[in-house]
């Protein structure tokens, strides 16, 4: 479908003396043009149309009739056993293993296992510069009215589903967890299975604008999600991080792996560094900005989730502050000065230096990681235990279930 959303406002942004400043700055920083041919854009547009068919057929007929826990009960049965134990398995499901389990032409195992590497090495550092850059998206309907109309990221639940996110990006990026038999591809599937879910319900709702936003959690907000997790990882070099061009593409290789088994199979995939920078600056200046209050409900919900919680045991709340306070800053230090003052959240005061001074710390340590085998090997070691400890601090006895949510709030 050749359709372009009305709320893609790329040429007309284009215009913009400030959007034209912007692609100088740019093009100074990176030694290119940072804009991609118009044709490539016109394809990424046309992505706001573009869905997951196989896994739509299984929900469909499965999830959609029978109840969203009988179909994660069929999947979690095929997942463990393998379909083919599964006597009267519906055609649906033994299509969408057999696309999750033939390898893409272009899968290099070698490049989706360093581009892992890379991600696990960022640590604990990723989730709040994720969950930061995240924030400038709630600006864009496409993005911030499927978490409002279910209300999974504002009040009590956002936090909650945050940490769902990082469980997904630890699973998988666990070395050989997107292999056969891997917990990350497991983690995946789940994970695709709840967005269809939650898309189907959502395409039904009157409040779904199709004309203006595309499908919901469309193949391309989903591309720029990909683009965000590894050519956007640039600006973790503010955190001290030495990322080479190399990692980036190895990055760019693994998420795009992730994505295909996320049903993630869009017209076109950069597969270059260049070709990486061009799409993310397309995505960064090709928005409406129509999310309104809904923007701004999940922005401050997301730093809010950070506080502590009345009842909150003495040390626990006095984690939870700290925590607060490190995620403001990181808020700070990343997202926009626009959209920081836009959803109007509270200035973190002198915590806003504290990224800064991790600089010299961090970077001093990437520059022996480079040079020294051990250390390298040492710090991937540390950076997988750090995230889990991490993890289960926050979830304690619970567990991420990546359910998709029944009823939707409005």
């Amino acid at each position: 479908m050749d359709r372009v959303p009305t709320e893609f406002r790329y040429w007309d942004n284009m215009k913009d003396a400030g959007t034209q400043k912007r692609r100088k700055r740019l093009a100074r920083l990176v030694g290119f043009d940072p804009v991609l041919p118009d044709e490539l854009v016109r394809t990424f547009a046309h992505c706001y149309y573009d869905a997951d068919p196989v896994a739509e057929a299984f929900v469909e007929e499965v999830y959609l009739a029978q109840g969203q826990g009988a179909g994660r009960k069929l999947v979690d049965r095929a997942l463990e056993s393998g379909v083919a134990s599964i006597l009267d398995a519906p055609a649906s499901l033994r299509a969408l293993f057999a696309e999750v389990e033939t390898p893409p032409s272009w899968l290099d195992w070698d490049k989706v296992e360093h581009g892992a590497r890379v991600w696990r090495r960022y640590g604990t550092h990723m989730f709040s510069f994720a969950g930061a850059v995240t924030l400038d998206g709630y600006q864009e309907s496409s993005v911030a009215k499927p978490l409002a109309f279910t209300g999974a990221y504002t009040g009590e639940s956002a936090h909650r589903r945050f940490l769902e996110t990082a469980a997904f990006w630890i699973d998988i990026s666990e070395p050989g967890a997107l292999r056969p038999g891997g917990l990350g591809r497991k983690t995946a599937l789940r994970v695709r299975l709840m967005h269809v879910f939650v898309r189907k319900r959502l395409l039904r709702h009157p409040g779904w604008d199709l004309d203006a936003w595309g499908v919901p959690i469309s193949q391309g907000d989903a591309l720029i999600t990909l683009m965000a997790g590894s050519v956007g990882a640039l600006a973790l070099k503010k955190l001290g991080y030495r990322t080479s061009r190399e990692e980036i593409e190895a990055l760019m290789h693994f998420w795009r792996y992730v994505g295909h088994l996320m049903g993630v199979q869009p017209r076109w995939y950069p597969t270059t560094y260049e070709e990486g920078v061009r799409l993310l600056f397309t995505a960064l200046n090709k928005g409406a900005k129509t999310a309104g209050e809904d923007g701004v409900d999940l922005a401050r919900s997301y730093v809010e989730s950070y506080a502590p919680r009345e009842g909150d045991p003495p040390l626990v709340a006095l984690r939870k502050r700290l925590e607060y306070h490190l995620e403001l800053g990181y808020t700070k230090y990343f997202l926009s000065p626009q959209s920081f003052r836009k959803f109007g959240l509270p200035d973190p005061g002198i915590w806003k230096f504290h990224p800064i001074a991790q600089f010299p710390i961090v970077f001093a340590l990437e520059t022996v990681r480079k040079h020294v085998d051990v250390v390298d090997t040492w710090a991937d070691t540390f950076a997988r235990w750090r995230t889990r400890q991490w993890l289960d601090t926050h979830l304690g006895k619970r567990r991420a279930e990546y359910k998709a949510v029944e009823s939707f709030t409005r």
